[in-house]
C-alpha cells in the first residue's frame, strides 16, 4: 500500500472540538482552546511594528514606469497619523464619517488607518457602484444612510462622473491625482503637524468603537452596512494566528488583489499583514482574461508566503503555472498555503491545483478554505489539514460558538456567537434585530451537516444559503447551493453562473449565464442539451435534476441588483427581474432547452 504524499510542513493550530447536544435537537459546538490576548485598538499593531520592524516593508505597489513603490512601518505610521490630524482639525466624527470611493492602494490605507486614530469610522466602496453603475441608485443610497463629512478618491477624473451624481454639498471632496474643481488635494491633509487634539481622540478610542462600515448586498434592496468594532478586527486576527500558527516563524508576504470593500480582502488579508507583521504587495490584476496577466506578473517577481484568492482567480491562473515552469517554481518556492474563498472551488480545479504542485514540489500544499461572513470579521470556521475536496469548511475558531438549529428542511442552520461578531447594521435597528436570534446567536445565513457523523472533529460541510432553498409542488426540497455548484462544474467550461428556478413548480429549471467559451459554442442548443441529459443521469429524482434551461444572452446588471458588491450572483434578484424566462421555463417556451423527460 503505497504511503500518502506528505503535506509541506507547516505548523497550525489545533482543530479539535467540543460538542454539547440539546433536548430540542439543537447542537453546540466551540473549540475547547481558549481565545489569546489580542489588542484593544488594531492601530497597536502598527505602532508596535513601526518601533521595531521600523524599515520592513508594509504595503508596496507596483507603478508601470517606477516599479514597486513601498511604505515601510515607521513611513505607514507616521503619514497615517498626520492625515488623522487633518481629519480631525475637520471635526469629523461617527455622524460625518469618511467615505472612500476608489480600490486598493497605498493612500487609501493611510486613510483608513489615519481614521482609527482619529477615532472616525470610513466606509470603503465598491468602485462598481461608481464606475459599471449607470444610475448610480447603490451608491445614491449609502451617501443618504452614511451622510459623509469627506469623500476620497484616488483619481478626480476617472470618479467625476459619480461624484457629481451623489455629492453632497455638505461633504468635503479630497483628491489625490487629477483634481477636479473645488477638491482638497491629499498632500493637505499630510501637511498637517499631529498635536494633542489628536492624542485626545486617540484616547477615546476603546474595543468597541467603529472603526469601518463594509457595505454588503443582502437577497434583495439596498446594500447595508456592517459595523465593523476593534474588537472585531482584533479578535479574528488572534483566531487567525492560532490557526496558522506558522505566523510566528515568520511575517507573512502576499500578492493580493482582492478589494478592500469586502471583508476578505480588507480584513482578512490587511489584517493578517497587519497583526503579524508582514508586507502586502498591492496586485493591480483581475481574476478576467484582459488582467489576469496582470496578476501573473506581480507574482513572478514576489513569491507570496500564503496566496488567498476566490475560485475564479485560482482558475486563471493555473494555465500559467502548467505551461511555465520558471513561473510555477517561483510561485512555490515558499508559499506554507493557499486559501481559497468567496464562492466555492469546485472538484476540477482543487485537483488541477494539487496535481501541479505535486508535480513541481514533490509534496502536497495545503489548499484551504473556511467559513465566514462580513458579519464575522470575517473568519468563523477553519478548514482542516486533511480536507481533500472543496466544500469542506472545518471546525469553530477558538472564541467562536457554533449553534446548529434544526430546520424544517431536515437541515441545520449555522448560528454564530463570539467577541468577532458585528453588533449590527448601520442604522438599522429593524435589520439588526432580525439577524440575532434570543440567545445573541448571529443567523448567518447557511446549513452546515457533519463531514462525518461518527467523527466530529472532522469538521463540516457547506449545505446551502438558507435564503436560496425552496420546495417543489411535490413537497420536496430542493438544496440550491450544492445542486449550483455541480451543474457549473458539470458544464465546465461554458457556465459562468446559473440561477436556480422551480418554487412551488413541478420540476427544476436554470437560468444560465454562460462563460465566453459557452456564448461561443457551435450548436449550442445541442451542446446544452446534451448537458443536461448526462447531468440527469448521475442526479436523478425531480430535487437534483435540471429539467429546462434559457441561456442567457444579457449579463448581470449591478444597477438591477443582479450582481453583488462581491461580484457574485443575486439570485432572488436574477428571478424578479427576468419573470418572462422564468414562466418560460413551465409553458415549455420554444426557445427553453429541455429534457424529453420532466420529473
Amino acid at each position: 500500500m503505497t504511503a500518502p504524499v506528505p503535506y509541506r510542513n507547516v505548523r497550525l493550530g489545533p482543530s479539535d472540538v467540543v460538542v454539547d447536544r440539546r433536548s430540542d435537537g439543537t447542537i453546540l459546538v466551540r473549540s475547547p482552546h481558549a481565545l489569546g490576548k489580542y489588542p484593544e485598538r488594531m492601530t497597536e499593531p502598527l505602532d508596535y511594528w513601526a518601533r521595531h520592524a521600523s524599515y520592513r516593508t508594509f504595503l508596496a505597489q507596483r507603478e508601470p514606469k517606477y516599479g514597486w513603490r513601498n511604505v515601510t512601518y515607521a513611513e505607514a505610521q507616521f503619514f497615517a497619523r498626520r492625515i488623522g490630524q487633518a481629519l480631525v482639525n475637520r471635526g469629523l466624527s461617527v455622524e460625518r464619517p469618511v467615505i472612500i470611493l476608489s480600490g486598493n492602494d497605498i493612500e487609501h490605507a493611510l486613510i483608513g488607518i489615519a481614521c482609527m486614530y482619529a477615532g472616525i469610522p470610513y466606509a470603503p466602496i465598491s468602485t462598481a457602484y461608481s464606475l459599471v453603475s449607470t444610475d448610480f441608485g447603490q451608491l445614491r443610497g449609502i451617501f443618504e444612510l452614511l451622510t459623509p463629512g469627506l469623500v476620497y478618491v484616488a483619481d478626480g477624473a476617472k470618479y467625476e462622473r459619480a461624484i457629481r451624481a451623489v455629492m453632497p454639498p455638505y461633504a468635503e471632496l479630497v483628491v489625490n491625482v487629477n483634481p477636479i474643481p473645488g477638491a482638497t488635494p491629499l498632500a493637505d491633509l499630510l501637511s498637517s503637524e499631529p498635536d494633542g487634539s489628536l492624542q485626545a481622540a486617540y484616547a477615546q478610542v476603546h474595543a468597541d468603537t467603529v472603526f469601518k462600515i463594509l457595505f454588503t448586498s443582502g437577497s434583495t434592496g439596498m446594500p447595508k452596512g456592517v459595523i465593523n468594532t476593534h474588537r472585531m478586527w482584533a479578535s479574528n486576527q488572534e483566531m487567525a494566528r492560532a490557526f496558522f500558527q506558522f505566523l510566528g516563524d515568520e511575517p507573512p508576504v502576499i500578492v493580493d488583489w482582492l478589494p478592500w470593500n469586502h471583508t476578505f480582502g480588507g480584513n482578512a488579508d490587511v489584517g493578517l499583514v497587519l497583526y503579524n507583521g508582514g508586507s502586502l504587495y498591492i496586485d493591480r490584476g483581475r481574476p478576467t482574461p484582459d488582467l489576469i496577466g496582470e496578476t501573473v506578473h506581480s507574482l513572478r517577481m514576489i513569491a507570496p508566503t500564503m496566496y488567498w484568492n476566490v475560485p475564479k482567480g485560482f482558475e486563471g491562473l493555473i494555465p500559467y503555472l502548467r505551461e511555465d515552469a520558471a513561473f510555477r517554481k517561483h510561485f512555490f518556492s515558499r508559499v506554507k498555503l493557499l486559501y481559497c474563498a468567496g464562492a466555492g472551488l469546485s472538484q476540477k480545479v482543487w485537483d488541477e491545483l494539487t496535481e501541479i504542485a505535486l508535480q513541481e514540489c514533490g509534496e502536497r500544499i495545503l489548499l484551504l478554505t473556511g467559513l465566514g461572513s462580513t458579519e464575522t470579521a470575517p473568519h468563523a470556521l477553519f478548514g482542516l489539514k486533511d480536507s481533500d475536496r472543496p466544500g469542506l469548511v472545518g471546525v469553530p475558531a477558538p472564541g467562536v460558538e457554533l449553534k446548529l438549529v434544526p430546520s424544517g428542511a431536515g437541515k441545520l442552520e449555522a448560528r454564530l456567537r463570539g467577541p468577532n461578531i458585528t453588533p449590527g447594521y448601520w442604522r438599522r435597528l429593524d435589520l439588526t434585530r432580525a439577524a440575532f436570534d434570543e440567545e445573541g446567536f448571529y443567523k448567518l445565513g447557511d446549513n452546515l451537516r457533519f463531514a462525518d457523523e461518527n467523527d466530529l472533529g472532522k469538521g463540516f460541510v457547506f449545505d446551502g444559503r438558507i435564503a436560496e432553498d425552496f420546495k417543489l409542488s411535490s413537497g420536496t426540497w430542493v438544496s440550491v447551493g450544492p445542486l449550483r455548484a455541480r451543474f457549473i462544474a458539470h458544464c465546465a467550461p461554458y457556465v459562468q453562473d446559473v440561477v436556480i428556478t422551480g418554487h412551488d413548480r413541478d420540476y427544476i429549471g436554470a437560468l444560465i449565464f454562460p462563460t465566453e467559451e459557452g456564448r461561443e459554442a457551435k450548436d449550442r442548443r445541442s451542446l446544452f442539451k446534451q448537458f443536461l441529459k448526462t447531468f440527469a443521469e448521475t442526479n436523478p429524482g425531480n430535487s437534483k435534476c435540471i429539467a429546462a434551461a434559457f441561456i442567457l444572452e444579457d449579463p448581470p446588471s449591478i444597477d438591477a441588483h443582479e450582481i453583488t458588491d462581491k461580484g457574485s450572483i443575486n439570485q432572488r434578484a436574477v428571478l424578479d427581474n427576468r419573470p418572462e424566462f422564468v414562466e418560460g421555463l413551465y409553458r415549455l417556451s420554444e426557445k427553453a432547452i429541455t429534457l424529453e423527460k420532466k420529473f
